[in-house]
């Protein structure tokens, strides 16, 4: 049987689709073609190795940007040879098709790691820019000073589960099978806590608020992440902690938007500069002062830039450019002098000063002309 198909195809997924709905398929098929649900059958073996074979790349940001670009060609070298899913896709499938009678293999022995935490931060384009340290503070499960996160009061000691022999897992038949679960006493420690620590009651951490700095390196945009390591929850009972995960969010700039590594601003100015030219200043987020030059004859929308003057890259060299886009502005208010002198000029005006006015009107008097023909 040839299944030299489309990865997409395979898994019966857009190109588009997300993390979630490639896992969601390739789930479903795997549990309908996978050779333990059908025994003897070549095709349905084939099939399986070929939907883990697309998962394995399509998973992978980097393998799937490359099959997306070159096909399986691209992707060869990156697979290392290997053609199927790793060891904790297959464990998923088990244990939709058997329960958790795979799931309690994979687990560790002992408390389960700290949750990982998410913070968000607002800061200002001008911190972004240059870079900055900010403290916080976090309310957060931390390890008991007094038991040192055992959970267990000190000077006593934690007893063997009974119910696990000390392995943190409990065996049972099911059928067919030897399911290996995580022991229901212990909850998968080993050990049970005889006498609990009266400050933590035996979950070795307690609620605490801590100050944490964090260093913001420049170039950073919205949502970026940046991770602090074991500043999460701490596990129960001494596991190890979490993480802590800071979203990064910009503050509205009263003068310039962002796009990368670009910066945008309008700049509104006189119909005289527009016309004769002229030259404006516009303020720098590194506190320079950028000279920006009007060419004589310009026309509102048109964007002029200032290469280097925008944000730095990213853990990176260089910087990105500012843009400014002109827009020229009819003035409103007018004195009786500016008036005269404005009258004066249209009395001089040939309609060659403004050739996309001249065509514009020109096009309509053929038009008017047609029509009276």
């Amino acid at each position: 049987m040839s299944l030299d198909i489309d990865y997409y195809e395979l898994l019966e997924v857009e190109r588009s689709a997300d993390d979630a709905a490639l896992k969601a398929s390739y789930r479903k098929l795997a549990m309908k073609y996978h050779p333990d649900k059908n025994p003897g059958c070549g095709d349905s073996e084939a099939r399986f190795k070929a939907i883990s074979e697309a998962y394995d790349c399509l998973k992978d940001p980097q393998k799937r940007a490359m099959y997306d670009r070159f096909g399986k060609d691209g992707v060869r070298g990156a697979n290392g040879g290997g053609n199927g899913a790793d060891f904790g896709d297959i464990g998923d499938i088990f244990e939709s098709i058997f329960g958790s009678a795979f799931g309690g293999a994979r687990q560790q022995r002992g408390p389960a790691r700290g949750a990982d935490l998410r913070y968000d931060m607002e800061i200002r384009l001008e911190d972004a820019f240059a870079g900055c340290t900010r403290e916080i503070e976090v309310d957060v499960a931390a390890r008991c000073e007094t038991c040192d996160g055992s959970g267990a009061k000190p000077g006593t000691r934690t007893n063997r589960c009974q119910t696990c022999a000390g392995h943190g897992k409990v065996r049972a038949q099911q059928g067919f099978f030897m399911v290996e679960r995580t022991c229901p006493t212990c909850q998968g420690a080993g050990e049970v806590i005889a006498d609990p620590c009266n400050s933590c009651h035996g979950e070795g951490r307690v609620d605490r608020r801590k100050t944490l700095t964090v260093n913001i390196p420049a170039g950073v945009d919205e949502g970026t992440r940046i991770r602090l390591s074991g500043e999460g929850e701490s596990g129960a009972r001494g596991a190890a902690p979490g993480d802590l995960y800071i979203f990064l969010h910009m503050a509205r700039h009263k003068l310039f938007e962002r796009e990368g590594t670009t910066l945008f601003t309008r700049a509104p100015i006189s119909f005289t500069t527009a016309a004769l030219g002229g030259e404006i200043a516009i303020p720098g987020l590194d506190g320079k002062k950028h000279d920006i030059s009007i060419p004589a004859g310009i026309q509102s929308g048109k964007q002029l830039r200032q290469r280097g003057a925008g944000m730095p890259v990213l853990n990176g060299r260089g910087h990105g450019d500012l843009v400014v886009q002109i827009d020229v502005e009819t003035p409103t208010k007018l004195t009786a002098r500016q008036k005269e002198l404005l009258c004066e000029f249209r009395e001089t005006e040939t309609g060659e000063e403004c050739p996309a006015s001249q065509g514009f009107f020109g096009r309509i008097k053929e038009m008017w002309d047609d029509l009276t023909d």
